[in-house]
C-alpha cells in the first residue's frame, strides 16, 4: 500500500487569496464576478497540492468548497492544452469527475462551467434519466472536462460516443458513497479504461479506514488533506433532537414550519413512499411542498428543485438522492422526518445548512424505535444529544382521529339503538294484529301449482327396450372407405 502523508490541519490565514496560487487571469476574474476573494480552508490547502500534480485524499465538511478545491487547479492545469479549433481532435477528455447522483453531477457542472467560462476549455456533464442523444452531440464535438455518474458514462463508452484514453486527471467526488454503495464494479471498468499514469482526487466529507486503504490501492502516494475531525458537523449548525411518536411526525414536521415561519426548509425521508406521503400531507395542509427521489424522473427532480431555489415551493421532501450535491444558498434549515439507517449520511443531511460560514439549524424527530440510530450518530460525530420534547406541540391528527372515533361511536350505538327500538314495536305490532286475526303471523306466501306436487307416473305410451346395450369396446366399428378405390362391392 502506497504511504500517505498528511497535511495540516491547520485553517488557511485570512490573508490567503485565489490570486496567491498563481491562478490564470481568466479564472480569477471569473472568480471576482462571483464574489469569491478568499479560499476556504479545504480550497487554501488542496489546490496548492493539486496543482503539483500530486494525488489527494481531501476530507471536509460539506458545504466547505471542496468542489472549488479541485476544479479550480484542474482548470488551471489543462489550460496549457487549451485550444480554440473547432476540430474535435483538439478537445480530447482530459479530466473525468465522478460523481455518486445526478444532482451533484448537475450541480459540479455548472462550477465548472462558472469557473471556466472566459477560457478555450468545454466542459458537460453526462448522467442517466435523460435522452443520451443530446450528450452524445456534445462528447462527438469534443470537450475537455467530463462530469458523469458512472453508469451512464459506461453507456457512452459502450456506444463509442466518449474516448478515455487520453485523460490525465480522475476525480471521485464524494468518494465513500462511490466506493462503498455499489459502484465499484463499474468503477473498477472506468479505471480499466484509464491511462495508468493519471492523476487521482479523491474528495468527500467523510472516509471511513476501509474506504481510505481501497481508494490508496489505485492512488500514488496521496496526500491526505483534513480541515475538521473526520465525521465532524459544522459548529455554526445547531442541532435539535425532538422525541415524538411515529404517527405524530407529519403533524410535528408541520407544526415546526409554521412555528418557526420557515419559508425554505428541505425535509428527509429514509422511503420514497414515505417523502411522497408526507409531501402530499403537507399540500393538503397548505404547505407549499414538493417530494425529489429516484422514482421521480431526472426532469421533475430538476423543476422541483429549480422551484424550490426560486422560493416557489417551501418545503423540499427528499430522499438521500438529495443529501449529497444540493447546494441551496443560505438554506436555514432542515429537518430528519426519518433518521438516517447509515449515520454518515446524518453528517451529509445536515451539512445542506450552514454552508459557506453561515448559520444554520438541523431538527431531528425520533421515536422509541430510532434509539439505536441515535446512539450511532451520536458514536460516530462523538456527540451526546439531549432528547426533548417539542413545546407546544399536540398531535392534532391523532386528537382528530380519536374525536372522529367517538363520534362515529356514539353515532353507531345511537343508530343501533334506534334500529333496535323500530325493530321492537314493529314485533309488538305484528303480534298485535295476530292476536286480532286469531292466526300465527306469516310471511307473503307465493301461489303453488298443484300439479307440480303430484307423484311421477309413466305415460302409457312410454316404452321401455329390452335391448341389451353393447359395451364399447364390442361395438361394431364403422366402415371406412378403403384409401383407393373406394367401398368394396356387397
Amino acid at each position: 500500500m502506497s504511504d500517505t502523508t498528511s497535511a495540516s490541519a491547520a485553517p488557511a490565514a485570512p490573508a490567503v487569496r485565489f490570486e496567491d496560487f498563481g491562478l490564470s487571469p481568466d479564472i480569477l476574474r471569473a472568480l471576482s464576478e462571483q464574489g469569491y476573494v478568499h479560499p476556504t480552508p479545504i480550497q487554501a490547502q488542496a489546490i496548492p497540492v493539486v496543482l503539483q500534480g500530486r494525488d489527494v485524499m481531501g476530507a471536509a465538511q460539506t458545504g466547505t468548497g471542496k468542489t472549488a478545491g479541485f476544479s479550480l487547479p484542474i482548470i488551471q492545469r489543462l489550460l496549457a492544452h487549451a485550444s480554440h479549433s473547432a476540430s474535435p481532435a483538439r478537445h480530447p477528455v482530459r479530466a473525468l469527475i465522478l460523481t455518486p447522483t445526478r444532482e451533484l453531477a448537475d450541480q459540479v457542472a455548472d462550477n465548472v462551467k462558472a469557473y471556466s467560462r472566459f477560457t478555450p476549455l468545454r466542459s458537460t456533464v453526462v448522467f442517466g434519466g435523460v435522452d443520451m442523444a443530446p450528450q452524445t452531440a456534445t462528447l462527438r464535438a469534443g470537450v475537455e472536462i467530463v462530469i458523469a455518474t458512472p453508469g451512464r458514462l459506461l453507456d457512452h463508452v459502450q456506444q463509442k460516443t466518449v474516448n478515455l484514453s487520453q485523460t490525465q486527471i480522475l476525480v471521485m467526488d464524494e468518494a465513500d458513497r462511490m466506493l462503498d454503495m455499489g459502484f465499484l464494479p463499474d468503477l473498477q471498468r472506468i479505471i480499466n479504461l484509464l491511462p495508468k499514469q493519471r492523476q487521482n482526487l479523491l474528495f468527500s466529507a467523510t472516509f471511513s479506514p476501509e474506504i481510505k486503504k481501497l481508494a490508496s490501492s489505485f492512488q500514488n502516494n496521496p496526500v491526505t488533506i483534513e480541515v475538521a475531525r473526520s465525521n465532524a458537523t459544522a459548529e455554526n449548525v445547531t442541532q435539535t433532537i425532538y422525541k415524538v411518536e411515529e404517527a405524530a411526525k407529519a403533524d410535528a414536521v408541520s407544526f415546526i414550519i409554521r412555528q418557526r415561519e420557515l419559508k425554505q426548509v428541505i425535509v428527509f425521508s429514509n422511503t420514497k413512499i414515505g417523502a411522497s406521503r408526507l409531501a402530499r400531507t403537507l399540500l393538503a395542509e397548505g404547505v407549499k411542498a414538493s417530494a425529489i427521489h429516484g422514482d421521480k424522473t431526472q426532469s421533475e427532480r430538476m423543476a422541483a428543485l429549480e422551484s424550490f431555489k426560486q422560493g416557489q415551493i417551501e418545503v423540499l421532501v427528499a430522499t438521500d438522492v438529495a443529501a449529497r450535491g444540493l447546494d441551496i444558498a443560505e438554506l436555514p434549515c432542515v429537518i430528519n422526518y426519518d433518521l438516517p439507517y447509515n449515520a454518515e449520511d446524518y453528517v451529509h443531511r445536515i451539512g445542506r445548512t450552514g454552508r459557506a460560514g453561515a448559520s444554520g439549524d438541523a431538527i431531528s424527530l425520533f421515536c422509541d424505535k430510532d434509539e439505536r440510530l441515535l446512539v450511532d450518530i451520536e458514536k460516530l460525530i462523538k456527540k451526546k444529544f439531549e432528547r426533548a420534547e417539542l413545546a407546544g406541540f399536540a398531535p392534532r391528527m391523532r386528537a382528530e382521529r380519536s374525536e372522529r372515533g367517538e363520534r362515529s361511536e356514539r353515532g353507531e350505538r345511537s343508530d343501533r339503538g334506534e334500529r333496535a327500538e323500530r325493530g321492537e314495536r314493529s314485533d309488538r305490532g305484528e303480534r298485535s294484529r295476530s292476536s286480532r286475526d286469531g292466526a300465527a303471523p306469516s310471511g307473503r306466501r307465493e301461489k303453488v301449482d298443484p300439479w307440480f306436487l303430484k307423484p311421477y307416473e309413466p305415460s302409457a305410451t312410454e316404452t321401455v327396450s329390452t335391448k341389451p346395450e353393447l359395451p364399447k369396446n364390442n361395438r361394431p366399428k364403422p366402415k371406412v372407405a378403403a384409401l383407393l378405390g373406394g367401398m368394396p362391392k356387397r
